[in-house]
């Protein structure tokens, strides 16, 4: 690639100031030079390059009022606001007009946390400047700070109506319309924007996404084809159009998507983990499995390839290995409640049940409290035989469902097992006011408390 005249004065400047540094010389460079040479270095954190070439540009220099603005830009960096405030005071009576000025200003405001004050000095440097976008960009930026995202938004478009290009603003003020929960507004932004700058890439893979979030996935799709079309190596929108893919159910035009990242870049175990599921969905089980150990060879640690592999094992009621990869998730991460549910699920299908009551009570303690988890807990420990584990166990799931017949229902025929008919009927009575043509539950759970002619009896003459 040719560089610009420009690029290589600069690339020369940057050359022979390292130069000198080495060789103790003292050579001579304008001011901008100088300029450039110290945003380089601060551009890259080397701070103390920067105060060094600071240093021997105002000893050349040291009227001058560019390299002055540096050094307060410096001094804020620093954190040395008021040595900054006193150097642009000085410079401001020298050259009020200067925009320059304001913005450090307006920079040192912002350090302090005064925003509206910054908002207000930047406005002032709007009357004399020649770079409106860069500006509005900065009071966008002051507007964010300020959590003021309408404010902001219109600070970005106008940056954006001063300069197509600036991606950063294109960014916030699509950031902005997410925010305010504007997505139509902003797609129909967005399709404005496009119809003056349409070979933005930038703009058509943010209008896909927006598609994508209110589920308008063929736009989002159209929207993330013009991306590619543009810039053929668009990572991030080949991903995103597989997944619009994958929602339309187009798991083969899903899978040539997520395999373009792949070429494009290093694997990434999500792209693996997807295209696992893909074929998968395609009826595909030897691919399935393929991806989702490739998925795991990449990256050992995902837990979610772990469980992707799981699933596919129980879903092919192979328990064994089901049983031996969900280990494997919870050796990552052991306090995940969707874990210990299958792990509980799968140790039951193998009768597993003290494993299973483990399960389920892991799944509990960290934050599943679905129906269904606690009775299949209950009817576990029921079946080992703890009913008055089973009792207090169902006792807490009735703070979460106090008014479930199957809770009810349980409880009756535990404490009718325990002997403690006082409480047995209280349940039951509940129960078959909750529901009664579910009272078959207690001859499915509880076969020993159906035979009894007290329980027969209740039933009846609720009935009646």
């Amino acid at each position: 690639m040719q560089l610009s005249n420009e690029e290589e004065d600069y690339n020369l400047s940057l050359s022979k100031f390292e130069s000198m540094l080495k060789t103790n010389k003292v050579l001579f460079f304008d001011s901008e030079e100088f300029e450039e040479i110290i945003l380089h270095y601060l551009d890259m954190g080397k701070a103390a390059l920067a105060k060094k070439a600071l240093k021997l540009a105002l000893e050349q220099h040291p009227k001058s009022t560019g390299l002055k603005l540096v050094q307060v830009e410096m001094l804020v960096y620093d954190d040395k606001l008021e040595l900054a405030e006193k150097l642009l005071n000085e410079l401001y009576a020298i050259e009020p007009t200067n925009e320059e000025i304001y913005i450090q200003k307006a920079n040192i405001c912002s350090k302090r946390d005064q925003h509206e004050k910054a908002v207000e000095m930047l406005k002032i440097a709007l009357q004399y400047t020649d770079d409106y976008a860069d500006v509005y960009n900065l009071i966008g930026m002051e507007y964010l700070f300020m959590d003021n995202l309408e404010m902001a938004k219109e600070s970005f478009i106008k940056c954006l109506e001063e300069d197509l290009e600036d991606q950063s603003a294109l960014y916030n003020v699509v950031y902005c319309f997410e925010f305010l929960d504007q997505n139509q507004e902003a797609i129909a932004y967005l399709n404005k924007y496009i119809d003056q700058n349409p070979y933005s890439e930038i703009a058509w893979h943010q209008l896909g996404r927006l598609h994508y979030g209110v589920k308008e996935y063929e736009n989002a799709i159209r929207a993330f084809d013009y991306a590619t079309l543009i810039d053929d190596e668009f990572l991030g929108a080949f991903m995103e159009k597989a997944k619009a893919y994958e929602r339309l159910k187009k798991y083969a035009e899903a899978i040539e998507s997520y395999s373009r990242t792949i070429e494009l870049d290093d694997a990434t175990s999500y792209a693996l983990l997807r295209m696992g599921k893909c074929y998968e969905k395609l009826g595909n089980k030897v691919l399935a499995l393929k991806y989702f150990n490739k998925t795991v060879h990449e990256d050992p640690l995902l837990d979610k390839g772990w469980i992707a592999i799981t699933d596919f094992y129980v879903r092919q009621k192979n328990y064994q290995k089901a049983l031996f990869f969900v280990n494997k998730a919870l050796a990552i991460d052991n306090q995940n409640r969707l874990y210990w549910k299958r792990f509980a699920t799968i140790n039951k299908q193998m009768n597993f049940f003290e494993e299973a009551e483990l399960g389920y009570r892991k799944a509990v303690e960290f934050g599943d409290y679905g129906l269904d988890t606690w009775l299949f807990w209950v009817d576990i420990l029921q079946f080992l035989g703890e009913f008055e584990s089973a009792i207090q166990t169902l006792l807490q799931a009735s703070e979460y469902f106090p008014e479930e017949n199957e809770v009810e229902y349980r409880l009756a025929g535990l404490y009718f097992m325990i002997g403690q008919n006082t409480k047995a009927k209280f349940h039951l009575s509940n129960a078959l006011r909750l529901n009664f043509d579910n009272y078959i539950l207690l001859e499915d759970l509880f076969p020993v408390v159906w035979t009894k002619k007290m329980v027969q009896n209740y039933i009846a003459k609720y009935k009646k």
